[in-house]
């Protein structure tokens, strides 16, 4: 019975953590100043062909999926859930309509909502991560890369974000300041919610801090 609620538990921060996700990608998406490196590729793939951004999402998950395990890296229940509700979440948020006229709004009101947005990303990371029940397709691509070509997993995350990013300006997608702001403080973010909730660079909890004796 523990066991089983430890499963709904986890299952419950991982959805909860993957709608805040999402919903901070199109609160950044809403601000029109720019995207993450991801999104700008999905941003130019649904300029580009018939799909919404949320099935780009998920069509680009799916491709990133199947490259990392066959390499070897097996994908975990929460690798799944990431790949196909963060698409759907999107998708049912860009239906609302709510902040679809920010655009005409003033650039220095727009700004706090690229903020905004990458604070909700980094919560919803957290949470998602915290949950441990298997990386993200992005975050697979990147192990897969570094342990197929014996480099850095900094160098492999590097030509991953890279390679989306020249991808989504070569389709046309999301690229200005935003995207600047959004690479400068993921990191800050995310690291700043695991501190928030007591976690170490896994996702498990962090160890507490050692008192040295008088």
């Amino acid at each position: 019975m523990r066991s089983r609620g430890s499963i709904i538990s986890r299952s419950l921060r991982l959805t909860l953590g993957l709608f805040l996700f999402a919903l901070g990608v199109v609160i950044t998406l809403r601000a029109e100043l720019g995207v993450s490196p991801w999104d700008v590729l999905h941003d130019g793939m649904q300029i580009q062909t018939p799909l919404s951004f949320g099935q780009a999402v998920i069509v680009v998950g799916f491709v990133l999926l199947i490259l990392s395990y066959s390499v070897g890296i097996k994908p975990g229940p929460g690798t799944v859930a990431n790949m196909l509700l963060i698409g759907v979440f999107e998708d049912l948020l860009l239906a609302t309509g709510v902040g679809d006229n920010l655009e005409d709004a003033a650039v220095i009101l727009r700004l706090p909502l690229v903020i905004l947005g990458v604070l909700t990303i980094g919560l919803g990371s957290a949470l998602y991560i915290g949950a441990q029940m298997g990386a993200g397709p992005r975050d697979s691509l990147m192990v897969a890369l570094s342990l197929r070509f014996k480099i850095s997993t900094r160098v492999a995350r590097t030509v991953v974000e890279g390679s989306a990013l020249l991808g989504g300006v070569i389709l046309g997608g999301q690229l200005g300041v935003g995207t600047i702001l959004f690479v400068l403080t993921i990191g800050p973010s995310v690291q700043f919610f695991f501190k928030l909730f007591g976690m170490d660079e896994r996702g498990g909890r962090a160890a507490p801090p050692e008192v040295e004796g008088f």
